[in-house]
């Protein structure tokens, strides 16, 4: 199952990936990436639902801001290689 959703998402995983280069990693980094991306996509429902109590079209930028950022980080955490990983923290 890993490797159809890394299939899947393979053009935002080859942008962390495709460097050269010494990199700096740590388990760390992976489980805070996960727990800020879990966080960011909390973050983007509130601002949804602030959005539809609003109904102002414009709310609904911050939940598809915060919507990319956290499956971003869900993605690059969850399937993203070590060195990935270490590319979205800036490590080199």
């Amino acid at each position: 199952m890993k490797k159809i959703l890394q299939n899947l998402f393979s053009p935002i995983l080859n942008l962390f990936e495709n460097s050269e280069g010494e990199y700096s990693y740590k388990k760390s980094h992976r489980t805070i990436l996960i727990i800020v991306g879990v966080l960011f996509w909390v973050l983007s429902f509130f601002s949804l639902m602030a959005a539809m109590v609003t109904a102002q079209l414009a709310a609904g930028l911050p939940f598809i801001i915060f919507f990319s950022a956290g499956s971003v980080c869900l993605i690059v955490g969850g399937l993203g290689s070590n060195h990935a990983v270490a590319n979205l923290w800036g490590n080199k």
